[in-house]
């Protein structure tokens, strides 16, 4: 009856086979950094004979790229339990080139006798990495397209709404000078949402600094005493994607725009106050004056343009608008409550 073998040449003869049929670089070092064994895939990979793995330390391989203080100190530390290498990544400067690699250390229990001895598995990932930096590099080119793009769209509306504020001055009706006055307004609500966004990244955008910058502008290009006349933004810390932030624009300028048009007549004195927060999953966005209030009476206008606009931007975002005499002035109100939609 033969003998059973110890456990300490069982666990050996099970590492060594283990990295023989490695497709992946594998080392067994001991405590000292030593190879016991290699994988013919790590010998292919970084261009190390057969003849110069035998009693080798790792430091020594090459032309001394292996020899790095931080991947010295973690593969010590593991080696005596006090540290463990998971996803380490370094970079390897050989002869042709930098490679990005990608390390897993582990300390085997091999059996008494056998002493300390460490599994190392490197991983290349130096196309990975060139990969994903061409990918970042065309992400930003993107970018920087689309911000042209944007200050392009933003210098073509600015050229219309002065082409049609020039109109405006050589007509003579009343009903057509009012046409191109709307049709005005409306170009400069696009545009005064256009240069905000130019100035926002791609992605989400913040709407405190949205709103405030978009109210600015509205204000700078419109309001001509701002003594006289206030407007405002109160936004909590509301994030928003690019559509959604364009949508709330175009509905904050068209109502801003109304209350500019309407609330305040014979210079009359008062605020506007832009209000946007968060409710659960779902917002309010509220568009306050102080002016006259809402007009009663045979002589009330119909709804125009802009209602519509702000109608058919609010369907889009699943929110509902209601219209209140505030007492003084209108207070319109953008509601989006997801918990309604999904009981009805």
């Amino acid at each position: 009856m033969n003998a059973l073998a110890p456990p300490s040449d069982i666990a050996t003869n099970l590492a060594l086979s283990l990295i023989a049929a490695s497709v992946a670089p594998v080392l067994l070092l001991d405590e000292e950094l030593t190879i016991v064994a290699a994988s013919v895939s790590f010998r292919d990979a970084f261009n190390v004979g057969f003849d110069d793995i035998p009693g080798a330390r790792l430091a020594d391989l090459g032309d001394g790229e292996w020899n790095t203080p931080q991947l010295w100190s973690l593969l010590k530390a593991t080696a005596y339990g006090q540290a463990s290498i998971t996803a380490y990544e370094m970079e390897l400067q050989s002869a042709e080139g930098p490679k990005y690699l990608v390390l897993n250390a582990q300390r085997l229990d091999s059996g008494i006798g056998q002493g300390i001895r460490l599994l190392l598995s490197i991983q290349d990932v130096t196309e990975m990495r060139a990969s994903d930096r061409e990918k970042d590099a065309l992400v930003r080119d993107k970018a920087i397209l689309v911000q042209e793009m944007q200050h392009r769209i933003a210098n073509s509306l600015q050229i219309i709404a002065s082409v049609l504020m020039q109109s405006v001055r050589k007509v003579g009706a009343d009903e057509s000078r009012d046409h191109l006055l709307d049709a005005h307004q409306r170009i400069m609500s696009v545009a005064a949402v256009q240069r905000q966004l130019t100035k926002s990244t791609l992605g989400d955008v913040e709407l405190r600094g949205y709103f405030a910058d978009l109210c600015r502008s509205i204000g700078d290009s419109m309001i001509r005493d701002h003594n006289r006349l206030r407007l405002t933004a109160s936004v909590d810390d509301s994030v928003a994607n690019s559509g959604k932030a364009v949508s709330l624009g175009l509905i904050v300028t068209e109502l801003v725009i109304n209350a500019l048009k309407h609330a305040f007549p014979k210079d009359r004195e008062g605020q506007i106050t832009v209000d946007y927060r968060a409710i659960g999953p779902g917002w309010v966005l509220t568009v306050c004056d102080d002016g006259v209030g809402m007009p009663r009476g045979a002589g009330s206008p119909k709804p125009g343009l802009g209602t519509g606009i702000i109608t058919a931007l609010a369907t889009q975002l699943g929110a509902v608008i209601q219209i209140v005499d505030a007492k003084p002035g209108v207070r319109a109100s953008i509601t989006c409550d997801p918990s309604l939609a999904h009981s009805s």
